[in-house]
């Protein structure tokens, strides 16, 4: 297995993906396609000889056809947090969780690439509260009905440097007074982006993870308040927390879905209803033992 299209390999997760890849290179060299909606966006990956970075929209389905031809394998991890709102899923979340998964089995069946590693989420599920989840269920199973060697990895929030969680509130921390915070109660089991790309590039190589579904979580559970005062204390910017109720926070949840990159959404908060942590007795595959956040969060966050 060699020439890999990475479909979202430019993001956050995806970067971590071609770069582990391809330091594991000395004993099976990939070359990597990696499409993305603007090449100036990924220079971070055109230091890599093996890599092609194609300016393209993977929406279209002739695109798409033509990234696939030549392929042995592609790796699904295009998603977003904000799809609006209406059902079953909302517009973006069907877009992009559903309609590209669809047009994605539907390319590699018609190239002939049977090997497909796809992204979800923790705890998707058609009866989800939240047009998130329900649309990440949905997308699974389009792949499952495709008839491909699918592997599926369903992360709780993924932590690191660069990360669009722990680091968003550390920053936050800089500017605000105290947190009003939603959900705070929510139930989180943040997993480290290396035991994430670890378990993606070990299934790669290895058949028995075809047909698999992995659900990937760190060692320990956390409420979003503790998760917040963490990465604010560790910041150097200790702040209080305070939860709002019920009615407030979906108010202040449908204030900020007019705000460019907002951090919170109505539906987000419908998500949070479900506590994202891993089943009694859940391990990381192929014995990989998770790694605390206690262990990682710092090393990015005081910086």
């Amino acid at each position: 297995m060699k020439n890999l299209l990475v479909i979202g390999g430019t993001g956050f997760l995806g970067t971590a993906i071609v770069r582990e890849l391809a330091r594991r290179g000395a004993s099976a060299e990939f070359c990597f396609t990696l499409p993305t909606r603007r090449r100036e966006q990924a220079k971070h990956l055109l230091v890599l000889p093996t890599a092609q970075v194609v300016e393209a929209d993977v929406h279209d389905p002739a695109t798409l056809a033509r990234l696939m031809a030549g392929q042995d394998a592609v790796i699904s991890l295009v998603g977003v947090l904000k799809g609006g709102e209406g059902e079953p899923y909302g517009k973006g979340f069907a877009r992009t969780h559903v309609e590209l998964p669809q047009k994605i089995a539907a390319a590699a069946r018609a190239a002939g690439v049977r090997r497909v590693l796809h992204v979800s989420a923790l705890k998707a599920a058609a009866d989800a509260p939240s047009g998130y989840l329900r649309s990440k269920a949905a997308g699974e199973a389009v792949l499952r009905e495709a008839d491909l060697d699918l592997t599926l990895f369903r992360p709780s929030v993924i932590f690191g440097p660069g990360d669009a969680f722990l680091t968003l509130f550390a920053r936050m921390a800089r500017i605000a007074p105290f947190f009003p915070l939603a959900g705070a109660d929510a139930r989180f089991q943040p997993v480290w982006i290396e035991d994430v790309v670890a378990a993606v590039a070990d299934s790669l190589l290895r058949s028995e993870s075809i047909g698999a579904a992995y659900d990937l979580c760190g060692p320990q559970q956390y409420s979003l308040r503790q998760l917040v005062s963490y990465a604010a204390a560790v910041s150097g910017h200790p702040r209080a927390v305070i939860g709002l109720p019920q009615a407030v926070a979906w108010l202040q949840a449908w204030a900020m879905e007019f705000i460019p990159n907002g951090p919170m959404t109505r539906d987000n908060i419908r998500s949070m209803r479900v506590a994202s942590v891993c089943d009694s007795g859940c391990t990381l595959p192929f014995g990989r033992i998770a790694t605390a956040l206690e262990v990682i969060a710092p090393t990015y966050l005081r910086n």
